[in-house]
């Protein structure tokens, strides 16, 4: 295990920024997700990490090694790509050997063995005599995953690892990720696009943007307490409403409604964006501290839940009941939540 450390990190591609000053402390054994939209940076940091993008300023440390001008080769990690990048005219076990076979580590039969131990961590040993194309998109996964790991690496690179999977194998890799890492304990870089995959195996969530770090937290802090339009429109889809603070502790929304906000930074008269996530939203109860009148445009019955989507003025807003109890046709409603549910931030 080791701990990673991005100083002032800087990545050009001619005259276009792809990262900017990109600053990370990585405690050892931490699972951390570089989570954001397509082009954000993320993928970028994670090849610079590994090696394979020279960075144009700024330092890497693995440990207490300066890594920034070392090549791929000598940073001792493990890498599994999007595309899985296996050999296709050697087996599994030759796969898995290889990493060890280039680094010249042990003799060939030290070297089967330790690549026959990596399968069997990840369920693979008894197709170790098969070729690539003759596995499922799962189960190759999990040959590159083993390959990643065979060579004890200091740091596990993940790169979009489980892009290519449908939902229900997605859903059951993330639990054997987790897993291994637990019994690993390695410290891991994993790059998503997928709030849930990022919610539900990070210890730290590394949100990015336009080749910035926006915000850095646990999950929960990242999801309870965004510090921007962008984090929280990102993270959970919350309802954004445009309002003004009137009082410490009030505000009024566009549609001229007052309401009550948790009391914060901003002076009376400043525009805000008051976040709302949907679930803590609820349609025609009693004794919260806001209620606005809306018009329900249309209840979705999705199996444990109903999503509605429901109309205050010229903006739409949406919220997940449970599926208890009736579900609220379209018409007038009553939308209401508690005070401490919403959170305050500055406009984009």
């Amino acid at each position: 295990m080791a701990d990673l450390v991005i100083s002032g990190l800087r990545k050009e591609f001619g005259s276009s920024v792809a990262l900017s000053e990109i600053t990370l402390d990585v405690a050892s054994g931490t699972f951390m997700s570089l989570l954001g939209p397509s082009g954000c940076g993320k993928s970028t940091l994670l090849r610079c990490i590994a090696g394979l993008e020279t960075v144009t300023r700024g330092d890497i440390f693995i440990g207490n090694e300066n890594v920034t001008a070392l090549p791929p080769e000598k940073r001792r990690l493990g890498m599994m790509f999007q595309s899985y990048a296996l050999f296709p005219h050697m087996t599994v076990l030759e796969n898995v050997r290889f990493p060890l076979r280039m680094a010249g580590e042990g003799s060939k039969a030290e070297q089967l063995e330790r690549a026959k131990a990596a399968l069997e961590r990840v369920q693979m040993g008894h197709l170790a005599a098969r070729k690539p194309t003759q596995l499922s998109g799962g189960q190759q996964q999990r040959v590159a995953l083993a390959r990643a790991i065979v060579s004890q690496p200091r740091i596990l690179l993940l790169d979009e690892p489980l892009s290519n999977l449908d939902a229900r194998l997605r859903e059951d890799m993330q639990i054997e990720l987790l897993e291994l890492h637990r019994e690993l304990g390695l410290t891991t870089v994993f790059v998503t696009h997928d709030q849930d995959e990022a919610m539900s195996l990070s210890d730290l969530v590394v949100l990015m943007n336009v080749g910035r770090v926006q915000q850095v937290g646990k999950p929960e802090e990242i999801y309870g307490t965004p510090k921007t339009v962008f984090a929280a429109d990102f993270l959970g889809a919350a309802n954004l409403l445009p309002a003004v603070t009137i009082a410490p502790g009030a505000a009024q929304l566009a549609g001229g409604h007052e309401i009550r906000v948790p009391a914060g930074e901003f002076p009376a008269g400043s525009d805000v964006v008051i976040g709302l996530r949907q679930e803590d939203l609820r349609l025609n109860t009693e004794g919260d501290d806001n209620s606005v009148p809306v018009e329900v445009v249309a209840p979705v019955f999705r199996g444990a839940e109903v999503q509605y989507v429901v109309s205050y003025g010229e903006q739409r807003i949406r919220l997940i009941a449970g599926k208890r109890g009736p579900i609220i046709p379209a018409g007038p409603a009553r939308l209401s939540w508690r005070t401490a549910d919403a959170f305050v931030l500055p406009p984009a």
